[in-house]
């Protein structure tokens, strides 16, 4: 007597307990492995994201000193670059686009002029942490190195 083919399908049908556990554990190894990759290579992005909109604003600046003459002050603030200050002769801007936005982490640019570092403003985002100085991703991201 042959086997019945209907049979001989339903057996074949079904997941064991075992493959399930196996591909869960696929899953998970490959997981461990890879995410911690993903996070650096989005923190790294958040890092040239941020010197990228410090090179934009350095350039807005620019611009503006060439229509008025000098950079805003620090009470000014980058906020000078959208809306014409009180006492700017020849500001022709606005010099960003867009309204000022917040560093990668969230956190408001750091403006001052006159600098500590030459005559150029200054320019810093202090990273994920929003503190000044750190290592690594907390490491400040300034506009004169």
């Amino acid at each position: 007597m042959k086997p019945n083919p209907r049979k001989r399908l339903r057996r074949q049908a079904g997941v064991t307990l075992i493959e399930m556990l196996v591909v869960v554990t696929i899953i998970a190894l490959f997981a461990t492995l890879v995410a911690p990759n993903i996070f650096k290579q989005s923190d790294k992005a958040r890092v040239v994201a941020a010197q990228t909109q410090i090179n934009n604003f350095l350039l807005g600046l620019a611009q503006y000193k060439m229509a008025t003459g000098n950079f805003p002050t620090s009470e000014q603030g980058l906020e000078a670059l959208r809306t014409r200050p009180a006492n700017a002769n020849n500001w022709d801007g606005p010099y960003l686009r867009k309204e000022v936005p917040l560093d990668p982490w969230g956190n408001p640019y750091v403006y001052k002029f006159p600098s500590e570092h030459g005559d150029e403003p200054e320019l810093i985002s202090y990273g994920a942490d929003g503190q000044p100085g750190g290592d690594g991703i907390n490491a400040d991201i300034v506009s004169w190195k």
